[in-house]
Formats: C-alpha cells, structure tokens, sequence
C-alpha cells in the first residue's frame, strides 16, 4: 500500500535544504515506528518519493510525498489517520502533517503530475504592482536563466497563469501566524507553471524587477497549493477538489 502525505514546512525550518528534509522524513519514520517498504541492493532506503523540491529559504502549506508501506504491515486505508498522527508527533518543530489519503499504483509519480503551483509572495521593491501590470501586459517576459552551466534566453510568460495582487486579511485563516509581523512589502499571489523547465518564485521576482537579486526583495515566500491536472481540469493535489479560479486566468 502506498500513501500520499501533505506535510507543511513554516518558521525557522524553511532554511533547510531538500536533502535534509529527507533524511528529517526518514529518521521521523523510524522514530514513528513507521512499517515501510525498503528497496533492495547494497545500501536499502526508505521506500518514499518526493514531490517538487521547495526552495531554501521558501515556506510551504503543501508540500507532498509518498510513502510505500511493507507488504506485511497489515495496513489499510482505516489505518491512515492514525499513521498520520504517529509521524506528525515524530517531525521538528516548523513540519506538520496536514493531510494523507491511499495512492493508487496507477497514479503519476508527483514529479510528472504537478501541473502548477500557487505561490504567496511578500515583495518589498519599489513600483511592484506597477510592474506586476506591466508583465500582465506583455505577451512575452524574457529572461536569462542559468541551469546546469548553461545559460539560455527563455520566454517565461506563458508559464505565469495567473499574477496579482493578495492581501493579508484574505488569507488570515492560512497564513502562519509570523507573516503578519514579518512580512515587507507588498503580497502578491502567482501561479506558475511545472511543466518544463517551469518557473521559480525567485525567476519571477527577476522579471518583476530586472537586475535585481531576488532574496533582497523576497521577504516572505509561502507554497499555499499544487495542482493536477484531470480531464482538462486543474484540481488540488490531495484531495482532488478544483482549483482557484485564478489557476485558469
């Protein structure tokens, strides 16, 4: 049986890096006495598969992984809940596990199935929203973006699906409890696309306000959701309901 968790990453944490995070899931399965599967050859791991690496520095309300259990765990669905309770009590301060459901075998790896992300930014540059409508305007934002040493010209606008303003009182009842002392700047909502080479919060920060780097004006950055796509619609993750209308702007 495999499960799918959605886990949260606030506070002090987010300065861990995606390796880390995954040696904090597998120690805080052995510590939950967790019954999973592990791969076979010289060096067995946890059987367990990460969705999207988040950015160091970034925080995140939805952040997924699945886990393979053993097959003579005697686990089943009836059993999720409790399992979740077990390894939220085993995570660091700053990680919680905020959902979990069964994940059938025929289901896309979440690499290959997280179509887009919905992104909560507090930017604290000069004339933001003026530039937030100048690429709302354009029908192409280039951008130099650098990956694996090389350099390339990329047209980023047709992965921006969404870009506009956000306001701390719309979300009180998501935000973490430090954003409202420590947020600078203005909140803006993106959301951008997977596919591909798809686009980093930091990228559209650089589009945003050419020149510049990006954690100089990026205060606070918050992962508040991440999409499938299922017959032609965008719809959460975890628990299938349809996307926030701007998703389809």
């Amino acid at each position: 049986m495999k499960a799918r968790i959605s886990y949260s990453k606030l506070g002090k944490i987010r300065f861990t890096g995606h390796r880390d995070v995954a040696r904090i899931w597998e120690r805080s399965l052995r510590k939950a006495e967790v019954p999973v599967a592990m791969s076979t050859g010289f060096t067995p791991r946890i059987k367990m598969a990460f969705g999207l690496a988040l950015p160091t520095g970034a925080e995140s309300l939805v952040e997924l992984l699945d886990v393979t259990f053993a097959e003579d765990s005697g686990l089943g669905v009836d059993d999720l809940d409790e399992v979740a309770r077990r390894i939220d009590a085993s995570l660091p301060v700053g990680m919680s596990v905020t959902g979990v459901r069964e994940c059938a075998a025929s289901e896309a790896s979440l690499q290959e199935d997280v179509v887009a992300t919905t992104w909560l930014m507090a930017v604290d540059a000069p004339d933001v929203m003026a530039h937030m409508d100048r690429v709302n305007a354009s029908t192409e934002v280039w951008l130099d973006r650098e990956r694996k040493g090389e350099t390339r010209r990329d047209d980023i606008r047709a992965g921006i699906l969404h870009l506009g303003p956000a306001s701390l009182a719309e979300y009180s009842d998501v935000l973490p409890p430090q954003w409202l002392g420590e947020s600078r700047g203005e909140l803006i909502e993106a959301v951008l696309t997977t596919a591909g080479r798809g686009i980093r919060p930091t990228e559209l920060i650089e589009a945003l306000v050419p020149g510049c780097e990006p954690w100089n004006h990026l205060t606070r950055v918050l992962r508040i959701n991440q999409w499938i796509e299922r017959e032609g619609e965008r719809v959460d993750v975890l628990t299938a309901r349809p996307a926030h209308p701007p998703v389809c702007a």
